[in-house]
């Protein structure tokens, strides 16, 4: 199984409200077999995929082709034995929501992933809304 998580920022020339992504992503992913987290906020995307590699492949593709996305950087890319993320979940902070808390959602929805990859998701959202 495919795991790949890449970074990538907002398109201000394509905006897409976060519910569309979500409702998009949750058909695609459950369709293809695919779970994984995403970091949605107004300025960046930070994404998790997962699944059997040609789904997670053709998905990065799509992404990839996608205008709402510019700047976009591939972190990481690994086989694992286990999905880290067994459900399609997105973390987004919802203006004036409070910051420790949206923290502690993302800590519990990366418990079971790599340190690498949970590292990467905190220190996002560390920069992002505890700044």
């Amino acid at each position: 199984m495919l795991q790949l998580v890449y970074i990538s920022s907002v398109n201000p020339a394509a905006p897409c409200p976060t519910q569309d992504i979500l409702t998009v992503s949750r058909r695609n992913n459950a369709r293809d077999r695919i779970t994984g987290l995403l970091y949605a906020d107004a300025g960046r995307f930070l994404q998790a995929l997962e699944g059997p590699e040609d789904a997670v492949e053709a998905a990065y593709a799509r992404i990839r082709g996608d205008r709402r996305h510019r700047a976009i950087v591939l972190l990481s890319r690994q086989q694992v034995d286990r999905r880290a993320f067994g459900h399609w979940e997105m973390a987004h902070r919802a203006p004036g929501a409070d910051a420790a808390s949206f923290l502690d959602e993302v800590r519990r929805l990366t418990a079971d992933a790599t340190p690498d990859v949970r590292g990467t998701f905190e220190g996002l959202v560390r920069t992002r809304v505890l700044a």
